[in-house]
């Protein structure tokens, strides 16, 4: 991984209903978004909110999503490309994507080389319970991990509720993501954003860039914004509020993991990835496969109480 400036940029949804219209103007606002940021900060890789070009929440079945969108590479990602290439910077975009069939849709984050060619796409693997098809939602989960060697250097990316995942994070920083980037219209708290960010770069000694929605999407769901970046050993070193805006940072592989906290004269001594037991893992590797469920009734999306 070479020094390079990252940035993470939130914007709102096009107001009203999603339509073939919006999408466009979404798009437009998105490219405009990403130059004036590259002008502004030098960022040599920018990072858009989950599902930009629509709003997280569409407000239509995954038929009409399926319609509204496109596969990728493809229209709905076009504009995005063509600033990415215009400026020559990489870009993430996060995109409701056409599946095979009508009704198939995925939550994908697509990272775009300086070239806008499509340099590797991601499918959320764990969608959040309302977004889910098969719970009444419209999205179709992924099956594959991310992981894409660029010029900067090897980029994972996860989508926002993934982010709650350590596992997903392990595998992904253990097939050698330096940076993991997580697109993503948080519905939680702030203090659960910055906890999952913090911790899964903590965790596996990665940069994160988490590039939260704000605003409201078309299904009137409102977002708070506070992207932010954070280094290998957890400290936030930018963080935005929660209007439109973006934040950026400096990523420097060799004061990475220099201290063992930010700022301090004791240096950093371990390695989360390099010190893990094996052995213990391969011996409960199963388990981790294995089906479970919180033992505390909670509530279901449509408010049934679980459990």
């Amino acid at each position: 991984m070479k020094a390079f400036t990252v940035a993470a940029v939130q914007i709102a949804p096009v107001p009203g209903p999603l339509t073939t219209e919006s999408v466009k103007g979404n798009l437009t606002k998105a490219a405009d978004w990403v130059t004036r940021c590259v002008e502004a900060t030098g960022a040599e890789l920018v990072v858009l909110p989950e599902s930009v070009t629509t709003g997280f929440t569409p407000g239509t079945g995954p038929e009409e999503l399926w319609d509204l969108v496109s596969e990728v590479p493809g229209p709905v990602v076009e504009p995005v490309q063509e600033t990415a290439r215009r400026l020559g910077v990489h870009v993430v975009v996060g995109t409701y994507e056409r599946g095979t069939e009508r009704g198939v849709v995925h939550n994908a984050s697509v990272l775009l080389d300086r070239g806008g060619e499509v340099a590797g796409v991601y499918r959320k693997t764990h969608p959040f319970c309302t977004e889910m098809r098969s719970r009444g939602g419209w999205v179709t989960p992924g099956d594959e991990v991310s992981v894409v060697e660029t010029d900067l250097g090897r980029i994972g990316q996860i989508i926002c509720f993934d982010g709650d995942y350590p596992e997903l994070s392990r595998i992904t920083a253990v097939r050698g993501a330096e940076v993991i980037v997580r697109p993503s219209a948080l519905l939680r708290s702030a203090d659960i954003w910055e906890l999952t960010n913090r911790a899964r770069a903590y965790d596996n000694h990665v940069y994160v860039v988490g590039a939260n929605a704000t605003g409201v999407d078309p299904g009137g769901v409102l977002y708070f914004g506070n992207s932010m970046v954070v280094t290998p050993v957890a400290e936030v070193v930018a963080r935005a509020a929660s209007h439109e805006c973006w934040v950026s940072a400096r990523l420097d592989p060799a004061t990475a993991m220099a201290s063992l906290t930010p700022g301090s004269s004791v240096p950093q001594v371990f390695d989360h990835l390099a010190d893990r037991n094996l052995a213990v893992i391969t011996r409960y590797a199963e388990d981790l496969a294995r089906p479970a469920a919180t033992s505390f009734p909670h509530a279901a999306p449509h408010g049934e109480v679980m459990n």
